[in-house]
């Protein structure tokens, strides 16, 4: 043992510090910052390797791993993009009802199906909509996440956070939670929210333009995009800044001439045939380039380009948004080599607080960016499909399977009400579930493990683990101490209320997992020294740690819509605060009606 046994629970909560902290400021992605604390807890000898492989006899990430898969085969069969449809039939052509239509989609929907391709699918019916009927996709985008987290809370199945937190309650002596067990009260904070968010979404939300609006429009968004100059093009022997390509307002960041790469180029230096620039604006400055005589000359009837996109008459742009399975993900740009394996060009990339010097060829994609590309509607497709992302603004996913979708329908009824009935435990029920949608066709093999957001188990495993060195050097018993200290003499209601805030605060910075499994074992300490049932606290958990509103990167949902409608951070804050206070004080006085403190 490296570390002396007085000194266990310092040494754990050291490295819980410095994990969270790396959270907060994404040093690290946070499954490999899991990976890292695990490792280094197993080096100083507070893990053991039997201990870490214990883990993964927990039925929690293989239940969340398999209803990945069902979502996955309800996605692909058209079942998830029948919500377009019914979002279209039921929105009417003002804001308002688009936005109560959008709730009850979202709000009906998301305890059935995994959140995130829900919102996945959301988003180009609502940006359609949106521009049908000239209402601005900031003003309901956020609502669309909000409402989706609040409907997942419904049902146990409804995210994974539900889950998780059941499957550490066991652990620790505590019933399972039944199907429904939850689902009067979270109704009830969900239609609370989304009552807030229907009366108060216009007032809060601002006005914001999409990245394929600020490229045709005005906006201050940063662009890239490639340029090419032909033999015949008049700028030959001509420097950058004659060619008004090193202006201020553009500029070029790499120049490949043959086999040579000039990285940030003089502005003094002479273009020549066959060089290939790669420049960066301002969405006004690069419309002006577009729309300059440079890039389109009419000579003697034919198109003459001083300057090339290899821009086709066929092309349509199409924002696209890095899902977080994609296998771009981590990827630098010049890797995926867009227009020799796919035919398209990349016109930009967009992502919040992005500079000039960040988004090069060595650029690397991201969960949650945003990739305007332009090609035919065929190649977009295939490069979508191929890298797992999703096109925001061409509409919903073309699928020939539409004649399985009652299977995989039937399945995801048939899990729950399996489950409800307690025929089979939940992890049982998903498994069969998930093997069923596989064998029948709903998603093929590879699909499925594409569906499965490995990231998210990754850290769910590494979190469970570090759970084990929390109990094991008495860290969680502590923590329960200090919480109960913290709280000395307010009532058992009162010290649920703080457990709540608490939690809520925690998952706006950190991933709401990490804090299932962080707080669930030390609010059931506190229970047990307040000498009253922890049941009531365990649901307060599982209900605080979804509920993240004030933030974009405390749940997954709103992470995808903050670059999909061009957000800033602070508009999540204007709407999400209210938002955490509403389910907060909701949750505080529900749960005890339905969970008596008392045993």
């Amino acid at each position: 043992m490296l570390v002396p046994e007085h000194l266990h629970a310092l040494t754990v909560g050291l490295i819980l510090l410095l994990l969270f902290t790396t959270f907060a400021r994404e040093w690290l992605k946070p499954d490999v910052a899991v990976l890292v604390a695990v490792a280094l807890l197993l080096g100083l000898g507070l893990l053991q390797p039997k201990q870490v492989l214990g883990v993964f006899s927990n039925s929690a990430p293989i239940t969340i791993a398999c209803l990945f898969i069902i979502s996955g085969a309800l996605s692909r069969t058209g079942c998830v993009d029948k919500l377009g449809e019914w979002l279209g039939a039921l929105a009417g052509q003002s804001e308002r009802k688009l936005l109560l239509a959008m709730l009850a989609v979202g709000l009906l929907v998301s305890p059935f199906i995994n959140n995130t391709p829900v919102v996945m699918v959301m988003i180009p019916a609502v940006i359609a909509m949106a521009g049908r009927y000239h209402i601005a996709p900031s003003r309901l985008l956020i609502p669309l996440s909000y409402a989706t987290i609040l409907g997942g809370l419904v049902t146990m199945v409804g995210t994974s956070t539900n889950i998780l937190v059941d499957g550490v309650a066991r652990t620790h002596g505590l019933q399972p939670f039944s199907m429904f067990e939850i689902s009067a009260p979270a109704l009830i904070m969900a239609l609370v929210g989304c009552t807030f968010m229907f009366f108060f979404a216009q007032r809060l939300l601002p006005v914001r333009e999409t990245l394929t609006q600020q490229f045709t429009g005005s906006g201050d968004r940063l662009f890239m995009t490639e340029l090419f100059v032909p033999e015949d093009s008049r700028l030959l022997g001509r420097s950058l800044k004659e060619a008004r390509l090193s202006n201020g307002d553009i500029q070029v960041l790499n120049l490949f001439r043959g086999d040579q790469e000039i990285a940030d180029p003089a502005p003094d230096t002479r273009l020549e045939a066959g060089d290939r620039l790669v420049v960066h604006s301002r969405s006004s400055a690069m419309m002006d380039l577009r729309n300059s005589d440079l890039m389109g000359l009419q000579v003697q009837g034919e198109q003459h380009h001083d300057l090339e996109t290899l821009r086709r008459r066929d092309v349509v742009m199409v924002e696209a948004i890095v899902g977080q399975t994609s296998r771009y993900v981590a990827r630098p740009i010049r890797d995926l080599d867009l227009l020799a394996r796919y035919g398209i060009r990349l016109i930009a990339v967009h992502r919040k607080n992005a500079s000039f010097s960040q988004i090069g060829d060595d650029f690397q994609l991201q969960f949650g960016d945003v990739l305007l590309v332009e090609g035919t509607p065929a190649q977009i497709k295939r490069f979508c499909d191929n890298g797992d992302l999703f096109a925001i603004t061409d509409g919903k996913q073309v699928t020939n399977r539409q004649h399985k979708a009652p299977i995989a329908l039937l399945t995801i009824v048939g899990v729950m009400l399996l489950a409800a009935f307690n025929v089979m435990p939940i992890e049982g029920l998903s498994i069969i579930g998930a093997a069923l949608v596989v064998a029948t066709g709903c998603i093929r093999a590879d699909e499925a493990y594409k569906a499965i957001e490995w990231p998210i188990l990754t850290l769910i495993f590494g979190m469970l683990a570090i759970s084990i060195a929390m109990h094991d050097s008495g860290l969680d018993q502590l923590m329960a101490n200090q919480l109960v200290d913290l709280g000395q003499g307010l009532s058992p209601w009162l010290m649920l209320s703080l457990v709540i805030l608490l939690t809520s605060v925690a998952t706006e910075f950190i991933s709401n997992n990490a804090v299932a499994v962080l707080f669930t074992p030390v609010v059931i300490g506190v229970a047990q020294q307040l000498g009253v049932d922890p049941r009531p606290f365990v649901v307060g958990v599982m209900f605080a740690a979804s509920c993240s509103f004030a933030t974009p990167i405390g749940y997954q949902t709103n992470t995808l819509v903050y670059s999909a409608g061009n957000y800033r951070f602070t508009d999540f804050a204007r709407m999400g605060v209210p938002m955490n206070l509403i389910t907060w004080l909701t949750a505080s006085l529900l749960i005890p009606l339905f969970w008596p403190l008392q045993p």
